[in-house]
């Protein structure tokens, strides 16, 4: 798929979710979505992102897949710039701060994320980057 239909598509589904608050476009390919508000590494202006998701406790993860381009998605390069985010899970809007997953981490994650939506080993199989992982925790410091 074409990278502004991508953005287009992206950003239809981040404002149904955000203007219904989670009520369409909070499940995709049967998974969860959450939508993801970085800010921009150049424009210093935010950009919010529909994402699929797994949690464990209060953390939320995320996978910078990008459908297996050879570049990483904007939103993760924008999150290692910046790693302070805000999330929305249906109605509930939470400050989170982005950390990337270890290789042990991501060991022992990636297989929880292909047996979520296999896709994800196709995209993997298409790039030579190692898709990220990204813990999204909440960061008690910030201002709701």
């Amino acid at each position: 798929m074409d990278d502004r239909l991508v953005k287009v598509l992206s950003r239809l589904h981040a404002g149904a979710y955000r203007v219904t608050r989670g009520a369409v476009g909070r499940r995709l390919v049967d998974n969860d979505m959450l939508l993801l508000t970085t800010v921009g590494r150049s424009s210093r202006s935010a950009h919010t992102v529909p994402l699929l998701y797994l949690t464990e406790n209060d953390r939320l993860v995320v996978v910078a897949s990008y459908g297996g381009r050879d570049h990483h998605p904007e939103w993760y390069r924008n999150l290692v710039a910046t790693p302070n985010a805000r999330v929305q899970v249906r109605g509930e809007v939470r400050p989170v701060i982005a950390t990337t997953m270890t290789a042990a981490e991501r060991s022992a994650w990636w297989p929880r994320f292909v047996d979520t939506y296999g896709d994800y080993a196709t995209y993997q199989s298409r790039t030579d980057r190692e898709i990220p992982l990204v813990w999204l925790d909440p960061d008690p410091g910030a201002e709701e």
